[in-house]
C-alpha cells in the first residue's frame, strides 16, 4: 500500500514537473512583447473608464493610440492636459480639443408635464419607457435619473421638480448620461452653444400644449424672429436649430409662448442647482 502510494506520488510530481517546464518554455516562446508606452499611456489617462472616447476602457483606447485608430484628444474626461501629456508619449502633435457638455433637453418636469397614470415597475427610465412612462407626453424626460445614475463623475442630480440637472463644472462631457436616456432627449454640445429648444415633442401644437405647459407649439415665431434665414426651421411640429447659421444670441427666444427656446438658460440653471447645493462657506 505504501509502496503504491509512493509511485503514485512521484509519478504525479513528474508529470506536474513537465507541465511546469512545458508553461513556462511555452511562456517564453509565444510571449508577445508589448510597447512600453502602452503602459506610460495607462498612466497617463485618468483611467475612469467612462467610454467617452469611444473605447470600452481606458487600456483599450491606450492600445488603440499605439495603433493609430485614436487621437490623444479623443479623452474628453482628460481634457488637454492629457492630451498633450498623451501626444508627448506618443511623440505627435496634441492638437486642441473643444469642450463638450451634456444638455437635457426637457423642462416638463413634475409641475409643467400632465401625468396619464402612476408607474409601478421597476424604477428605471428604460424599464418605463417600454411601458410609455406615466406623462402623458411620451417624448419628455421620465423622471427616474437613470441619467444620473449613468454619470461617473458626480455631474448630474434630480431636481426637486423631477428633471435631471448638470453641474457644469463638473461634466467632463463624457456622453454617458446621454447614452443612458431611452428618449434621447440629452444631448452633448460644445460649451460655446447657448441657444437650445428644451422640447422634443412632435406633437401638432394644440395636444403638445396640453400634455406640457413648457412643450414647443410649433408656432414659428422663434424661426421669425432669428436674423438669418435657416438658421432656425420647423421640422416634425418642433423647432430645430441650426448651429452652421443661427446667431448664439437672445434674438430668436423672446417672443417664445411657453418660453421652450431659450439662451443661456442651461448654464445659468446647472450653475445655480450646483453652488446651491453646497456647503456655505
Amino acid at each position: 500500500m505504501l509502496e503504491t502510494l509512493i509511485i503514485s506520488a512521484v509519478s504525479m510530481g513528474a508529470i506536474g514537473a513537465v507541465m511546469a517546464g512545458f508553461l513556462i518554455y511555452a511562456d517564453r516562446k509565444l510571449k508577445v512583447e508589448e510597447d512600453p508606452r502602452v503602459e506610460a499611456i495607462s498612466n497617463a489617462l485618468p483611467n475612469t473608464n467612462c467610454g467617452g472616447c469611444g473605447y470600452p476602457g481606458c487600456r483599450v483606447f491606450a492600445e488603440a493610440l499605439m495603433k493609430g485608430e485614436a487621437l490623444p484628444t479623443a479623452c474628453v474626461a482628460g481634457g488637454n492636459d492629457t492630451a498633450a501629456a498623451l501626444a508627448g508619449i506618443l511623440g505627435v502633435e496634441a492638437g486642441s480639443m473643444k469642450r463638450m457638455l451634456a444638455v437635457v433637453l426637457c423642462r416638463g418636469g413634475n409641475a409643467e408635464a400632465e401625468r396619464r397614470a402612476e408607474y409601478r415597475g421597476d424604477m428605471t427610465c428604460t424599464a418605463s419607457h417600454l411601458t410609455g412612462g406615466d406623462k402623458s407626453c411620451t417624448y419628455g424626460c421620465l423622471g427616474l435619473g437613470e441619467c444620473v445614475d449613468a454619470c461617473k463623475f458626480d455631474a448630474m442630480a434630480m431636481n426637486d421638480n423631477g428633471l435631471p440637472v448638470v453641474f457644469y463644472d463638473k461634466c467632463v462631457g463624457c456622453g454617458a448620461c446621454a447614452r443612458a436616456c431611452p428618449r434621447d432627449i440629452i444631448e452633448m454640445h460644445p460649451e460655446d452653444r447657448k441657444l437650445f429648444v428644451y422640447c422634443k415633442n412632435l406633437d401638432k401644437g394644440a395636444y403638445a400644449r396640453k400634455v406640457c405647459k413648457v412643450a414647443c407649439v410649433a408656432c414659428g415665431l422663434c424661426v421669425k424672429d432669428c436674423s438669418v434665414p435657416g438658421g432656425i426651421v420647423m421640422k416634425n411640429n418642433l423647432a430645430v436649430v441650426d448651429y452652421s447659421l443661427a446667431p448664439q444670441t437672445d434674438e430668436s427666444v423672446k417672443r417664445c409662448p411657453t418660453k421652450c427656446i431659450l439662451w443661456g438658460e442651461e448654464e445659468k440653471v446647472t450653475r445655480d442647482a450646483y453652488y446651491s447645493g453646497r456647503p456655505k462657506a
